[in-house]
């Protein structure tokens, strides 16, 4: 098992399932700590960011990790709350130690030292009843503006695909592309290889020590890599609107449209000498052809210069393009105020939740009197949400931290 910051006290496998992390344990588990359901463990290095959990899971964790268990007939789910809240975080984080931030570690003789509150059982039992049934509500409300937002997002680029291949006119007559990802496209436009309207090639190689923090240098330039801006530099390489796209790793074939000053890497291809397309026009036709598609048929994620060049593209005429592409900007501006909304939404009921999770546990705000509506709840929802302790729901955010944090850590 692993001990994480956004979620607690996890399965290994559920750790590697979504990513791209591998199993760097030792095949030596002899020095491994054995993890009872109700036991905490906590990673003793990033205990000052939240890595702090009870486990539900009877297993076993990293020799990096501390395991205790509570002396007294407690609930352990309320230590869970309570050791997962901003305010134990910063004591814990005072009692670290180390010379620098990553070196910082909170021994198991100071861990104890730290007072918390402990209510009664019963009202353990209460709080951590009516934070699991608040935890239920959040994680749906969080869940359903996800939602929300891919479906917007969905149906804008549904929209913009429509206006690249088929034109604003909806009575144009049309005509067979012969081209899958095209379909029928009006009449009078043109079907062109790409090859012979553009040049593309790699950007240039970059230094780590060349890139700048965006506050050092008062006029920083971003430095545009395969998934986007990486830093700021003072150089540059471009200084002309151009089409950046990925080139090589997992999110290779993003499209770019870059119109200031930056430097373009390596990891990343440029187009150049763009004949008869406007540059924003032609961005966006490139994104609706999905190039990750050609990337995912790799091994290795990769896009060549060639795979783009041999492609074909629709010519509408000039002035359509420009009609098109502020269509386009239209369309893009309402949806996009909707989809901050969203987020806006999913970060306040975040920020409201570890504030309400801090008060409940603290004794702030008393919620024993709530125990029968809260059983109610808890019996409705138990089948839509069983994992309490989903990051997406309790403790400090996972984007607060740094995300080397959730690695599997070793001695």
């Amino acid at each position: 098992m692993s001990v994480t910051i956004s979620k607690g006290v996890i399965r290994q496998a559920d750790l590697l399932a979504n990513s791209s992390k591998k199993d760097s344990s030792n095949l030596d588990k002899s020095k491994y700590k054995l993890v009872e359901p109700g036991d905490i463990a906590y990673n003793k290095m990033r205990a000052w960011q939240g890595a702090v959990g009870v486990s539900r899971y009877r297993g076993i964790v990293s020799p990096a990790y501390v395991v205790v268990r509570p002396r007294r007939p407690d609930n352990p789910d309320y230590f869970h709350f309570l050791f997962r809240t901003p305010g134990f975080v910063k004591e814990a984080e005072r009692w670290s130690y180390g010379i620098t931030s990553d070196m910082w570690s909170l021994r198991p003789e100071h861990f104890k030292l730290i007072y918390s509150c402990i209510p009664s059982r019963s009202e353990q039992d209460a709080i951590v009843a009516f934070l699991r049934s608040f935890a239920a509500k959040v994680r749906r409300f969080i869940h359903n503006r996800q939602r929300l937002i891919e479906v917007l997002n969905e149906h804008k680029q549904a929209i913009i695909n429509q206006a690249v291949t088929r034109g604003l006119n909806p009575d144009a007559p049309l005509k067979p592309s012969g081209i899958e990802w095209l379909g029928a496209i009006p009449e009078h436009w043109e079907i062109v290889p790409l090859r012979w309207y553009i040049r593309i090639g790699s950007g240039d190689f970059l230094a780590g020590q060349e890139i700048f923090a965006e506050k050092s240098i008062s006029h920083p330039n971003p430095v545009i890599g395969g998934n986007g801006i990486l830093g700021y530099t003072a150089l540059q390489n471009n200084d002309r609107p151009t089409i950046v796209i990925g080139r090589v790793g997992a999110l290779c074939g993003n499209v770019h449209f870059v119109q200031g000053k930056a430097w373009i890497t390596d990891n990343a291809l440029r187009l150049t000498h763009v004949r008869k397309f406007t540059l924003d026009y032609l961005s966006v036709q490139i994104e609706s052809m999905n190039l990750n598609r050609l990337a995912n048929a790799n091994a290795q994620p990769l896009i060549t210069g060639a795979m783009v060049k041999h492609h074909q593209a629709v010519l509408p005429l000039y002035s359509e393009q420009k009609a098109i592409v502020a269509h386009i900007s239209e369309v893009k501006s309402g949806f996009d105020i909707s989809i901050r909304t969203a987020q806006c939404e999913i970060a306040l009921i975040r920020e409201y939740r570890t504030r309400l999770t801090s008060d409940v546990v603290t004794g702030k705000l008393d919620v024993r009197h709530l125990s029968a509506d809260i059983e109610k709840d808890l019996t409705e929802s138990m089948d839509l949400d069983e994992d309490f302790d989903d990051g997406e729901v309790l403790g400090p955010e996972e984007a607060d931290f740094p995300n080397e944090s959730d690695q599997i850590e070793e001695e």
